[in-house]
């Protein structure tokens, strides 16, 4: 869940190598993501992603680490293919195989069909985040923030609704929320790339917005330069953004307790992105917003507190995202999604973690250990 080549706008496909290296081998091979080749297929990840997989259920990165590894593949061969749409029509065969339990001899295709039957992920789900990565690799520009959201529900909202369902999270506020926390750390990532992208000939900001504080869009990108017209287009995203991690507060508390810490950490650390890039004056252009290992810490020890907390009592949840609802109506279409009363009694059931102590120091020195040798390793 981006490279040097296309970008790969989605977050967490950075690269990741996070849920292999930290996943209970037991669990892996039940999924057939044990593998090397799956191993090295995650290698050079995302900070962000690594440090709040720390936190996940054994139970959790299993299946999560089979998804990865497919779409790892997914995004590469439409990335690296010279006729996308050639590209894409192989990988919907592959997915054809999968959903009918005969996966191609691929270690990645055969650990995503055990997923997808277990954890009943639709299939229109992994079609829209193909879709993504097509239009990712055919370099499209987006006239207006709900363009760029659509963009975003393919590449990220696909993410968090397949997440939620690995988490046996089925009611529909749950999976938008889910959805809305992927398309803000996707706009978060925009905003902190802008020079990146740029200067490898991509621009993901809305169009409509540049021409508005008025930048011309196609001269920009010949030049792009730092100045006070695109500091107002990233700070409008950024905000836009952190609308949406307002919202996600509600669908973290809907999740199994077990798996909060994890997506709470990954919410925070990514809103911190935002508040870093404005310390430097909103320039993303000629630098870039960084979240030290020491600060992650931080915020994953206090996103660690939800380990006890109960769902939050919350005001009548807000319709989804439009560009994400039709990921929710996919995922909670019949056979897929669960009523609110399926859903109650799930939530009821889930445990607490109990850890003492001794515990909780020996995995917080563990998490500070990982973060800081995942920051001094080379780019």
């Amino acid at each position: 869940m981006g490279h040097a080549r296309s970008r790969g706008r989605d977050p967490i496909f950075n690269r990741s190598e996070a849920l292999l290296t930290m996943s209970n081998p037991e669990s892996l091979q039940s999924m057939g993501a044990d593998d090397p080749s799956l191993r090295e297929l995650m290698r050079g990840g995302s900070k962000t992603f690594f440090a709040a997989s720390l936190l996940l259920p054994a139970q959790v990165r299993a299946p999560a680490t089979a998804l990865y590894a497919f779409c790892r593949l997914a995004d590469d061969a439409i990335d690296d293919g010279v006729d996308k749409a050639a590209a894409l029509a192989g990988l919907q065969q592959r997915l054809d195989a999968i959903y009918a339990a005969t996966p191609f001899p691929i270690d990645a295709d055969q650990a995503l069909a055990k997923v997808v039957k277990t954890h009943r992920i639709p299939r229109e789900l992994l079609d829209a985040l193909l879709d993504g990565f097509l239009w990712d690799a055919q370099g499209r520009r987006y006239e207006t923030l709900a363009d760029v959201q659509a963009y975003g529900a393919r590449v990220a909202g696909t993410v968090g609704a397949m997440m939620a369902l690995i988490m046996d999270t089925r009611g529909s506020a749950a999976l938008a929320r889910a959805c809305e926390l992927g398309v803000a750390m996707q706009l978060t990532n925009i905003a902190r790339d802008v020079g990146e992208d740029a200067r490898a000939g991509r621009l993901y900001l809305p169009l409509q917005w540049l021409r508005e504080a008025g930048v011309d869009p196609e001269a920009w990108l010949r030049a792009p330069v730092f100045d006070g017209s695109i500091a107002s287009v990233i700070d409008r995203l950024l905000r836009a953004a952190d609308d949406l991690y307002a919202r996600a507060d509600s669908g973290i508390a809907a999740l199994p307790r077990g798996c909060r810490p994890a997506i709470r950490s990954a919410q925070r650390v990514y809103a911190e992105i935002g508040r870093k890039l404005r310390q430097q004056g909103l320039d993303s252009v000629s630098r870039r917003a960084v979240v030290p290992a020491s600060r992650k810490l931080v915020l994953i020890a206090q996103a660690s507190s939800v380990w006890v907390m109960p769902p939050r009592i919350t005001l009548p949840q807000p319709g989804a995202l439009p560009a994400v609802q039709f990921l929710v109506d996919a995922a909670t279409a019949p056979g897929f999604g669960a009523s609110s009363d399926e859903a109650a009694a799930q939530e009821s059931a889930r445990g607490v973690p109990r850890r003492s102590f001794d515990e909780k120091m020996s995995w917080s020195a563990d998490v500070f250990q990982r973060l800081v040798e995942q920051d001094r390793a080379p780019r």
